[in-house]
Order: structure tokens, then C-alpha cells, then sequence
């Protein structure tokens, strides 16, 4: 799938597709080409939800130093 796909998936999709790819991988029964695709495959979903993550906790970190801006100023005077 190319890049733009992954982009356009969520967290949770991608999240579970890379369970899936796991699964398969771990059943075994695939032929080598098979299991390099899947492999190559849940890099990407792998990254894809890292992306997620990492953007989640940018919001949270931001959100965070916002609410101590605000708090910082208010009876500060110890």
C-alpha cells in the first residue's frame, strides 16, 4: 500500500491490522515471499501508529505546558 493509504489510516485501524499481521506471521504456514510482505507490511503499520502516538503525546505535552503557563501566574508570590 503506499504511503498515502497509511496516512489516511487511524490509530485503532492500524493498531489492528498490525495484530492481524502478527497473528499470521506467528502461525507460520506462509511461504518466505509471504512473510517478508507481511513483515515489510506491519513496519509500516508499526510506524504509522508511532506517528499516532508521537502526535498524541506532542497535543498532551502542549495542553500540559499550556495549564502550567496558566497556573504559574496565578499566586505565585511564595
Amino acid at each position: 500500500m503506499t504511503s498515502k493509504v497509511n496516512e489516511a489510516l487511524g490509530y485503532e485501524q492500524a493498531r489492528d491490522e498490525l495484530i492481524e499481521v502478527v497473528r499470521r506471521l506467528e502461525a507460520g504456514g506462509t511461504t518466505l515471499e509471504e512473510s517478508l510482505a507481511l513483515w515489510e507490511r506491519g513496519e509500516e503499520l508499526a510506524k504509522v501508529c508511532r506517528r499516532w502516538l508521537e502526535g498524541a503525546r506532542a497535543r498532551l505535552d502542549a495542553a500540559l505546558a499550556e495549564e502550567e503557563e496558566g497556573a504559574g501566574g496565578a499566586g505565585d508570590s511564595e
